[in-house]
């Protein structure tokens, strides 16, 4: 839930940051051909950042998934060893009782 409100707050910064270029130079008062290269050359360049920021959310989301595989791994191994100790505990238990 958290992770998809910070996605759409991103979107919403690059759309809005988009916009604010967009309407920057097409307001600026500069004749039409040197505007729409002025305007090719700040899409190549927001693409760029664009670029940018997604390969480092990807190497993020890669470094947290490795680290909650690591972690949620450990859970189950302590968790497992944790059956096996009850089941141990039972077993020797059961052994009193029954030569009782």
């Amino acid at each position: 839930m958290r992770s998809s409100r910070l996605a759409y707050f991103m979107i919403g910064i690059f759309v809005g940051a988009a916009a604010g270029v967009l309407a920057g130079i097409m307001l600026a008062p500069a004749p039409g051909m040197e505007t729409r290269r002025r305007l090719a050359s700040e899409a190549s360049r927001l693409g760029d950042v664009a670029r940018s920021v997604a390969e480092r959310a990807e190497s993020a989301v890669e470094t947290v998934s490795s680290h909650m595989d690591h972690y949620l791994g450990r859970d189950e191994e302590v968790a497992w060893r944790k059956v096996q100790e009850i089941r141990d505990g039972v077993q020797r238990y059961s052994r009193t009782v029954m030569s009782s």
